[in-house]
C-alpha cells in the first residue's frame, strides 16, 4: 500500500511520540510571550485597581461606622434625657388625675348649700331655718305656709337628683302666730355623685 502525503506535513517518526508539540515561533505576529506577558500586566493592573477601590471603600466604611457610632454616642444622650422628662411627665400626670379625681368626688358645703337654695327658692311658701349635714343625709328644720308645701319641697328635692331619700321626720302647727304656719323636720339622704 502506498501513502501519498497531500498535505505536505513530514510524517511523524516512529518511535518516542509526545504528548503535546509547542506552537513554533513565526516571525508573522506579535509573540505569544509578549502577548502573555501583555495579559498578565493587564490583570496584574485590574487586581491593583480592584485593590485599590476596595482599600478607598473600607475606609469610607470606617469613616461611616465611626460616624454612626459618634452619633448613637449623643442619641443615647438624647434618649435619656427624653426617658427622664417622660418620667416626670408621668408623675405631674398621675398627680393631676389625683386632683382631679378628688375634686370630681368633692361634694362639700358649696355645691350642697347651692342646690338646697335652688330647690327651696323655686318651693313657694317654704323657709329653712336650720340644715344640718350629716356626712350620709341632711337634716332640715323649717317652717311652711301648710303640709301641701312641705309635700312639694320634698317633691322636688327629690327631683333635684342630689338627694335619694328625703323623709318627714316631724311635723306640727304652730299656733300663737297671726297666720298659720307649719314647722317641719325632714332628713334628706344624699345620693351618691
Amino acid at each position: 500500500m502506498i501513502r501519498i502525503n497531500l498535505l505536505g506535513l513530514a510524517k511523524p517518526k516512529r518511535g518516542k511520540r509526545r504528548l503535546f508539540t509547542l506552537p513554533k515561533l513565526t516571525t508573522d505576529g506579535p509573540s505569544p510571550l509578549i502577548t502573555g506577558l501583555a495579559m498578565l500586566v493587564l490583570a496584574g493592573a485590574g487586581v491593583y485597581y480592584s485593590y485599590v477601590h476596595l482599600v478607598k471603600t473600607h475606609e469610607k466604611l470606617q469613616a461611616d461606622l465611626s460616624e454612626a457610632n459618634r452619633n448613637i454616642a449623643s442619641m443615647t444622650k438624647v434618649k435619656q434625657a427624653f426617658l427622664e422628662r417622660q418620667k416626670e411627665y408621668d408623675a405631674y400626670k398621675r398627680r393631676y388625675d389625683i386632683i382631679d379625681q378628688l375634686r370630681a368626688g368633692q361634694v362639700g358645703p358649696v355645691p350642697l348649700l347651692t342646690n338646697l337654695s335652688d330647690t327651696v327658692n323655686h318651693t313657694e311658701g317654704v323657709w329653712v331655718l336650720n340644715m344640718r349635714d350629716d356626712g350620709a343625709s341632711v337634716s332640715l328644720d323649717g317652717m311652711a305656709l301648710g303640709p301641701n308645701n312641705v309635700a312639694n319641697l320634698m317633691t322636688n328635692l327629690k327631683k333635684s337628683g342630689y338627694y335619694k331619700n328625703v323623709e318627714l321626720k316631724d311635723t306640727f302647727q304652730e299656733e300663737g302666730h297671726k297666720m298659720q304656719t307649719f314647722s317641719f323636720t325632714l332628713v334628706c339622704e344624699k345620693a351618691k355623685a
